[in-house]
């Protein structure tokens, strides 16, 4: 199934509605609840996270999008994927992050603390950072922007503008850096497989392998 092409201001309009979802849960949950519900706080954005989500697919596909989760998965592909999750962890988590922590200390601080309140509560901030990110990022960036800008952009710069939105939606120096360089492979992968799951597949195995070395770090556990 062909995707329907996009154009520029389309896709920074819809990168943008996306920020602002971001920050409508964020907002709920520091202001609401966490003051009212401190125990299952957690709980409650994380499922407060997944129906923004969906809400935001379903407007999304109000354009004409379709979303192709589960079209052309291949066993190469895949092996690819888990391929690209190691190389994005050896890459990132013991190349290039060393480098930029002592660039942008702050920045670093900033992302130390974030994790910290994560694994406060270890199950829903795995749900948060290994499942649901990866999956409505590959849909949007890769799948929505990517591979709706190809053919009317170009690959190259449709790769570049793919990689800098998805280096924005990480709001921190070192994330955001670090987020361009993956952003780039991810787009890379997405191109020669064609497959949005695989993109999905990739980035939740680093992000399972960064947060399970994260709790390590913290000495935390899941259960």
């Amino acid at each position: 199934m062909k995707i329907k092409c996009q154009k520029i201001h389309e896709v920074m309009l819809w990168t943008a509605a996306y920020f602002g979802v971001m920050f409508i849960y964020t907002f709920l949950d520091i202001a609401v609840w966490r003051m009212l519900f401190p125990g299952i706080s957690d709980w409650i954005n994380t499922i407060v996270i997944i129906l923004c989500v969906y809400g935001f697919v379903r407007l999304l596909k109000k354009t004409g999008y379709q979303a192709r989760l589960f079209s052309n998965i291949t066993f190469g592909g895949l092996f690819l994927a888990l391929g690209c999750s190691l190389l994005f962890f050896l890459l990132l988590d013991l190349g290039l992050d060393p480098v930029l922590e002592r660039m942008f200390p702050h920045s670093e601080q900033t992302y130390q603390e974030m994790m910290e309140r994560l694994l406060q509560s270890p199950v829903t901030g795995f749900l948060q950072v290994c499942m649901i990110a990866p999956v409505i990022e590959e849909v949007l960036l890769r799948d929505y922007v990517l591979g709706g800008l190809r053919d009317t952009c170009g690959v190259p710069l449709a790769l570049v503008i793919s990689s800098t939105l998805f280096a924005l939606l990480h709001f921190n120096m070192v994330q955001s850096l670090s987020a361009a360089v993956c952003g780039i492979l991810l787009g890379i992968l997405y191109l020669r497989t064609d497959s949005v799951f695989c993109c999905i597949v990739a980035h939740s195995g680093y992000n399972v392998i960064s947060y399970l070395v994260m709790m390590e770090r913290f000495g935390k556990g899941i259960f």
